[in-house]
């Protein structure tokens, strides 16, 4: 099977895996035979996560595993590693692919609200978090252009938003940064995908089900296919950036046409 058995027996450490997009890739990494390791920085989250793939997948709970992880923590960097040392068994299997979903919440400060302190805080998990993963991935990945590492930032990088000006920097710096790992990582590749909006639980902080349904409503107006995203629609293009040898640098956008409208 010269396609579908890519991801076979690969092992794969996914951030944020517990929820959304990256529980999404974590069941389509099972699906192609893949030996997945999610990293959450809840440990209910986490244990949850776990069983729900243990539950859809019997055949392959020998497959999956979880460790904390909090990219917003002050001791970052041994956490990072301890992750890498419990995904890989002490470095003796080594790691395909490394996929970083993870995020944290974030208001919307008005541009003349904005403070030295809050501007470099929103910074700390989705961009800081991803330089100090891939500061320490070489030891614990495979050196070859079969393996991967893959960053996520969102479509307001390429059509921000009014009101964005506060934190939109940290999606144009992740797809920079992404630009530059693939050169500092080579010839372990790095990209980046870039979802626009996606049904995912972050959606509940809207309110009830008809608020809900609302927002749903207005997104799918912007796009043009004429509907939201879904996780697996986005997980797609994490599986796309892990098998394809040949693509590195690249940011995949991946929204229905938003950028576009």
């Amino acid at each position: 099977m010269k396609f579908t058995n890519k991801l076979a027996s690969k092992n794969i450490l996914i951030i944020g895996g517990t929820s959304g997009i990256g529980f999404a890739v974590a069941e389509a990494s099972l699906e192609q035979g893949a030996n997945v390791t999610i990293a959450s920085s809840s440990p209910s989250k986490l244990q949850s996560a776990i069983s729900r793939l243990q539950t859809s997948y019997p055949e392959s709970s020998n497959k999956i595993k979880g460790t904390t992880l909090n990219l917003s923590s002050e001791d970052v960097e041994d956490q990072i590693i301890a992750a890498y040392e419990f995904a890989t068994e002490n470095g003796q299997n080594k790691l395909d692919h490394v996929v970083n979903t993870a995020g944290d919440s974030f208001s919307l400060p008005k541009l003349s609200e904005v403070t030295p302190t809050g501007a470099v805080a929103v910074m700390t998990v989705r961009y800081v978090g991803n330089l100090l993963l891939a500061k320490h991935v070489t030891k614990y990945i495979n050196i070859s252009p079969e393996s991967s590492f893959t960053t996520t930032s969102g479509a307001n990088a390429a059509k921000p938003g009014d009101g964005w000006s506060s934190i939109i920097g940290i999606a144009t710096a992740v797809e920079g940064l992404t630009r530059a790992l693939a050169k500092d990582l080579k010839p372990v590749r790095a990209n980046c995908v870039s979802p626009g909006a996606i049904k995912t639980e972050l959606f509940d902080r809207f309110g009830d089900a008809e608020a809900v349904q609302r927002m749903v409503e207005a997104y799918a107006g912007k796009t043009l296919t004429g509907r939201i995203g879904t996780p697996e629609d986005v997980a797609e293009s994490y599986l796309y950036v892990m098998r394809s040898a040949f693509v590195t640098g690249t940011t995949l956008q991946i929204d229905g046409g938003y950028v576009l409208v």
